[in-house]
């Protein structure tokens, strides 16, 4: 999953400011972590102390304020229900990634990012979101190549025909699952490594953080993770996520 918040730090301070730059530094003194993150390490802690995925995801939405959080999950945070709310936003996607490393099947990946993503995005496409960036994750773990990987998406229904440079000049900022988790598994099928999925990612536009988190995980577990962003983003992250990442990657990574 640190592949996952590498990504969202890195793209952290383009959100709102989209960079067209050929190149750049990843993460910077400006960069933080945003809810992707929050909730990406919310889905680790739920799977380390099998907890339960709509309690958890309050509790990490209250322990950690003002991060970011989308106006429909935040509703659903402040409040008492524990009820969907029938979302297809990429929420559900950007926070599944543990999800993808931490079982040795297939079809489990799949049930249990159903289950991460319905007690909020119960919607098809917000599930289908989460089960996608899980699954690519899995299958470059089990070391299928890039047209693998990409059958493995489209097996799930999107279509991944196009190029970043096609669609780079007219799109923007889409918060659904169906506008960015498609874009998010092209810029890892379109890169050379680790950093350069980042890169693609950010360069794109629209949700910067949030696509750059998804391709990140899949990237992760492609490439691995270089060790100097390793410690540039776990500079950037407290004591609590630091133990959670930590105490993850011994068991699962």
């Amino acid at each position: 999953m640190l592949g996952a918040i590498i990504g969202d730090i890195a793209g952290s301070v383009y959100e709102f400011d989209n960079t067209g730059a050929e190149d750049f530094e990843l993460i910077t003194d400006s960069c933080f972590f945003t809810d992707d993150t929050v909730l990406t390490v919310a889905t680790a802690d739920c799977i380390l102390n099998n907890g339960d995925f709509a309690a958890t995801y309050k509790n990490y939405f209250r322990k950690y304020p003002g991060r970011g959080y989308g106006a429909m999950f935040s509703q659903w945070g402040n409040s008492e229900s524990l009820q969907p709310y029938n979302s297809y936003g990429n929420g559900s996607a950007m926070r599944v990634s543990p999800i993808g490393f931490a079982y040795n099947y297939m079809e489990t990946v799949l049930d249990m990012a159903k289950k991460s993503a319905e007690c909020t995005h119960n919607h098809p496409e917000g599930i289908r979101g989460a089960q996608a960036i899980a699954a690519c994750i899995f299958a470059a773990r089990q070391k299928k190549d890039k047209d693998g990987i990409k059958k493995t998406a489209e097996d799930l229904g999107y279509d991944l025909s196009f190029n970043l440079g096609e669609i780079r000049f007219y799109y923007s900022f889409d918060e659904s699952s169906q506008g960015s988790v498609p874009q998010a598994i092209k810029a890892f099928l379109e890169s050379e490594s680790f950093e350069d999925a980042i890169k693609k990612a950010i360069k794109l536009g629209g949700d910067s953080d949030t696509i750059a988190c998804m391709a990140g995980s899949i990237a992760q577990a492609y490439y691995g993770v270089p060790e100097y962003l390793k410690k540039q983003a776990m500079g950037k992250l407290d004591s609590h996520i630091e133990g959670i990442i930590e105490e993850f990657n011994k068991r699962y990574i």
